[in-house]
């Protein structure tokens, strides 16, 4: 005598088994739009901050640049007194001598 095991799956597919995976499959896909959710408010997080970060540099650069230049323009400004003031000083002593 053979044993006759039970089904454990159906060779067809039913009504049921149709909407049981239907509802499986509904239930991940809602799932796995709230991780990618989840994701994108992260993402968008990190970029919020990299663009503080952008904008800080560039002020950061502006500012730096406008010093230069102003310490560039006070430099050559004492340098040109000083060689007037090395010109009138030369002129006043070959006079005194």
């Amino acid at each position: 005598m053979k044993k006759i095991t039970p089904k454990t799956t159906e060779k067809h597919v039913t009504e049921k088994l149709f909407l049981e995976t239907l509802k499986n499959f509904e239930n991940n896909s809602e799932s796995n739009m709230r991780s990618v959710a989840k994701s994108f408010e992260r993402v968008e997080g990190v970029l919020d901050v990299i663009l503080k970060e952008i904008k800080n540099n560039n002020e950061q650069h502006k500012e730096f640049k406008n010093s230069i230049t102003v310490l560039n323009g006070d430099g050559i400004s004492y340098e040109r007194r000083i060689d007037n003031l090395t010109t009138r000083v030369e002129k006043l002593e070959s006079k005194s001598k």
